[in-house]
């Protein structure tokens, strides 16, 4: 195995170390380099926090920063972070208006959340859990639908809502609404190999893939011969719209994600495919976004995000966002 690094067991903490010097003037490490928080604190602002294992990169600390989280708590390599450093970033970013907790739903997340929302139970806490993988079934790591690439809309989503002075509870029945409005599914050419483990997750011939992978280097619910990159798209989005079941009029947002192994120059080739046939549905495509956001280490792969959005979301989605991985002036 070759990556660049010390040893597996500092990765994490090293590679943090280099995202707080690099984007210094956005985000700081909180109390004890527990968390990554904003630089710069809004009181009586809804604190956004989330988090999850390393190996996601540029989520979740990417998206720290003024318009989306106000701190992210990073685990070991595909390993959630733990209930004290939830606890840590609760207490240091609540600034009165309370905390939301976005979590993605792997068993692991979703239990260390919670048990940091009991042991901070002085603070005004809620918790909206994103489940917008296609696959009901999940994985070994998670009950019902995981947390996928649809979690960077939410996020992006209620920190603007956030931004703007929504109360807690608006920003918690928000992101439980759209819940059933987002849908995402992957597609892997190959699996990832974890550097404290050095051994690849799985293993395809020259004429498979892995179809509805999550973000854990696991495999996914089919394991199928592969095809060209149209017949791939028809494949996934025919998934994604039977469940999500978009009306003709509806404004879909369409993302196009890396996870983590695949060139920039096919990604945007799948998004040419995926808006083309979303086109010849009938369907409007009112916000893309493609690139690498949501990865899965070093997998070759990507995943398709559809998110059916009202006209306010639209205007969230638009609104100005400063972070290291995702800007925009709005």
């Amino acid at each position: 195995m070759k990556k660049f690094m010390n040893r597996a067991e500092t990765l994490v903490a090293e590679s943090l170390a280099g995202f707080v010097a690099a984007h210094e003037r956005l985000v700081t490490f909180g109390a004890d380099r527990r968390f990554v928080r904003r630089r710069s604190l809004c009181p009586g602002k809804v604190a956004l926090i989330s988090g999850g294992g390393a190996g996601h990169e540029p989520m979740h600390v990417g998206f720290v920063g003024k318009g989306m989280l106000d701190a992210a708590c990073t685990g070991h390599v595909f390993t959630s972070p733990t209930p004290d450093q939830i606890v840590a970033a609760i207490r240091e970013m609540d600034r009165g208006a309370g905390c939301l907790l976005v979590v993605k739903n792997y068993d692991g997340d979703v239990m260390n959340f919670a048990m940091a929302a009991e042991l901070a139970a002085q603070h005004r806490i809620a918790t909206v859990i994103v489940r917008d993988d296609v696959n009901p079934g999940g994985s070994k790591r998670s009950q019902d639908r995981r947390g996928v690439a649809g979690t960077l809309v939410v996020e992006k989503l209620l920190g603007a809502a956030a931004e703007a002075g929504w109360r807690l509870e608006e920003l918690s029945a928000l992101g439980e609404d759209l819940n059933g409005r987002i849908r995402t599914m992957g597609v892997a050419l190959g699996g990832v190999t974890v550097p404290d483990t050095e051994r690849e997750t799985f293993v395809l011939s020259e004429d498979e893939m892995e179809m509805g992978v999550g973000i854990h280097g696991e495999p996914g619910r089919a394991r199928v011969t592969f095809a060209t990159a149209d017949e791939i798209v028809e494949a996934m989005l025919g998934a994604i719209l039977s469940d999500l079941a978009p009306d003709r009029g509806d404004n879909l947002l369409l993302f196009i994600n890396g996870l983590g192994g695949t060139p920039v120059s096919e990604l945007y080739l799948a998004y040419n495919s995926v808006r083309a046939r979303l086109q010849s549905l009938g369907a409007t495509v009112a916000r893309s976004l493609v690139g690498t956001y949501v990865t899965s280490l070093d997998m070759a792969g990507l995943s398709i995000t559809v998110a059916r959005l009202k006209e306010r979301e639209l205007s969230l989605w638009d609104a100005p966002v400063d972070t290291a991985a995702l800007r925009w002036k709005g």
